[in-house]
This record gives structure tokens, sequence and C-alpha cells, in this order.
């Protein structure tokens, strides 16, 4: 199963998909939470700390600034650009990406 939430601005979208990840894994669930906002505070809904969250932000942020290599696969982003976080929900930041290298 894919959840996709999306909506307004203030709209709750956050809230929303922390307490669905957290209500899912509690359940046994298989949980990869990828944050895509802007303004990221996913791993804040889902209980990381703001140091673990403001990491993983950095850590997508850093990609465009060094010229870093992009992780060709899904496995790949959660291990470089992610976290486990509490109730066995794995966690990303992955924020559009400005610059690319289709080669």
């Amino acid at each position: 199963m894919k959840i996709a939430v999306v909506g307004k601005g203030g709209s709750g979208k956050t809230t929303t998909s922390g307490t669905t990840a957290r209500l899912l894994a509690r359940k046994g669930k298989r949980v990869i939470a990828l944050d895509c906002d802007s303004n990221p505070n996913l791993g804040l809904s889902i209980g990381l700390s703001v140091a673990e969250t403001d990491r993983l932000v950095s850590l997508r942020q850093r990609l465009d600034e060094e010229d870093a290599e992009h992780a060709p696969s899904a496995h790949e982003i959660l291990e470089r650009f992610g976290t486990l976080a509490p109730d066995g929900i794995q966690m990303a930041v992955v924020s559009r990406i400005d610059q690319y290298d289709p080669g």
C-alpha cells in the first residue's frame, strides 16, 4: 500500500501523515515515511528529536551544495539519507531536485 498526503498549506498534512505512519507501524506494517515538504517536519511528527530531524534535512540539502551523487535506488536513499524512527518507521527527507544529471 502506498499513501500520499497532499493539500493546502496548514491543513494538517504532516500531522495526518505522522499519525498514520505510527498507527500502521504499531499494527506491524512496514512503513517508509518520506518527507517531501519544503518545510520538512515529518520527523518531529513521528517522534524523532529536533536534532535528528535537522540532521536529515541537512543531509538532503548538502546534495546540491556539494555536487554529491544522488542515490540511484530507493534502498540507497534510505541508507544514505534516512534513519530508523520510533515504532520501526524508516524515515527520509526527499525534496525536489533542482539540479540533476540524467547521464
